[in-house]
């Protein structure tokens, strides 16, 4: 098994380029240091769960993804798949919001649909994937709405990696808890 066969919440955004492992490591290093990380990383130690310089790990990847996050492993950033040092932070982020859903739940079920659009509804809005520059290169120009639309298109994307959940499935679990996950911006006082 690859290790992003493990990834049941993968980020399936690909930026075209490469690094090398060793390269990605280098920057998984420096985005520890980012403020947001560093926020995200103190708030999952206070919801009781402790994050080592392990937790985080470059990979080559098979299949088209980001990067993850694997519960009870930690956080895997495909190296093949990044190019530039703002690509891993916002790996690193997205992935930060779904451990820290994972550690904050104790009852957190990756393979209940509802569960993972909850926390990739969370991550996509709470990491700045949906930002107005970030879709703008990702070719998807919208005046208005456009957070939104991107954050449902990304869920979808990633809960229909979900072995779990059919497209009918993915779209009614993110239907379902839209409202009341979008507007959890816990560990932050406010979206940032």
């Amino acid at each position: 098994m690859s290790p992003e066969d493990a990834l049941p919440n993968s980020e399936s955004t690909i930026n075209r380029g490469s690094t090398t492992v060793e390269e990605c490591e280098r920057m998984i290093h420096k985005s520890m240091k980012r403020p947001m990380v560093k926020f995200l990383m103190e708030s999952i130690e206070k919801a009781g769960c402790g994050i080592g310089r392990s937790f985080f790990k470059a990979v080559e990847c098979d299949r088209e993804f980001s990067g993850g996050y694997c519960p009870g492993e930690g956080i895997l950033v495909c190296s093949n798949h990044m190019r530039l040092q703002d690509d891993v932070n916002q790996v690193i982020i997205h992935e930060l919001i779904h451990a820290y859903d994972d550690c904050r739940a104790a009852n957190l079920d990756w393979s209940d649909c509802a569960h993972h659009a909850c926390s990739e509804i969370r991550a996509g809005h709470l990491s700045g994937d949906c930002h107005y520059k970030r879709e703008l290169l990702r070719k998807f120009i919208k005046l208005r709405g456009h957070e939104q639309e991107c954050v449902r298109r990304r869920v979808m994307k990633s809960v229909l990696s979900n072995p779990y959940c059919s497209e009918s499935a993915a779209k009614d679990a993110m239907a379902s808890v839209w409202d009341v996950c979008y507007n959890d911006t816990s560990p932050f006082d406010r979206a940032p």
